[in-house]
């Protein structure tokens, strides 16, 4: 019987390669529908011409933006295609890069509920030295700009529920920086953010990631400089009583 009755796997994708097909496969059977897999390719031309092509006489949706937009656009992009077409249905996206199992995304789906994100997090000791220190880093900020301890900030593993998804697709961002901009949305409006413990799987020292390490850096601290001064503003505005 299927596990993931209502929910739809969102997978962002951008030169997909070899594992995209794999964890599809391997997904079809834990869906009622194989249309409830829906990948996103990020304007990656004729290069994924067929292995998408593969992936769609399965059955799955498979949405293609014409030019590179980033995985922020992407993400939107399936958020706002599963409202029309799948209403009242929670979203877990995953990676397409070999990151993410199977039983990591049915664990994320299965803590999820209404008003609440849940985060596939990763151990820190498994991850390569430069991906370590960054989210080590990000962690710190995160928490000193909101008040809330989050231990994995960018992973890419992470369960909406179907009462957000409208509010999601508002979420300002284009990039690596929109889902900083989704847990800064989910402090400051109160929601919960849950996680679960997954393994931290890089293939290839982590070469299948698009995450360009300056631009996309300097995207995300400055959606977080932006929203500890805006807080402040908000707190030293507040009336003393």
């Amino acid at each position: 019987m299927p596990r993931l009755e209502k929910t739809i796997v969102l997978l962002p994708v951008f030169k997909p390669g070899p594992h995209l097909s794999e964890l599809v496969t391997a997904l079809l059977p834990e869906l009622p529908q194989p249309d409830r897999v829906v990948i996103v390719d990020d304007g990656t031309g004729p290069a994924a011409d067929a292995r998408l092509a593969e992936i769609e006489a399965l059955g799955c949706t498979v949405l293609r933006l014409a030019a590179n937009r980033g995985k922020g656009v992407a993400l939107k992009t399936g958020f706002r295609h599963v409202l029309s077409r799948h209403p009242g249905f929670a979203v877990v996206c995953a990676d397409g890069d070999g990151q993410h199992s199977v039983a990591d995304i049915r664990a994320v789906a299965e803590r999820g509920g209404p008003g609440r994100i849940v985060l596939g997090v990763r151990r820190f000791d498994g991850m390569p030295p430069r991906s370590r220190f960054g989210n080590t880093v990000t962690q710190a900020v995160f928490r000193a700009a909101t008040g809330r301890a989050v231990t994995d900030t960018q992973t890419g593993l992470r369960a909406y529920p179907a009462d957000l998804l409208g509010q999601l697709c508002e979420v300002p961002g284009e990039r690596f920086e929109y889902e900083m901009n989704v847990l800064l949305h989910a402090s400051s409006t109160g929601h919960p953010i849950d996680e679960v413990p997954i393994p931290a799987t890089y293939l290839g020292g982590n070469a299948g990631s698009h995450f360009s390490g300056l631009a996309d850096s300097a995207r995300i601290y400055l959606a977080l400089l932006r929203y500890a001064v805006l807080s402040r503003r908000v707190t030293a505005a507040r009336p003393v009583t």
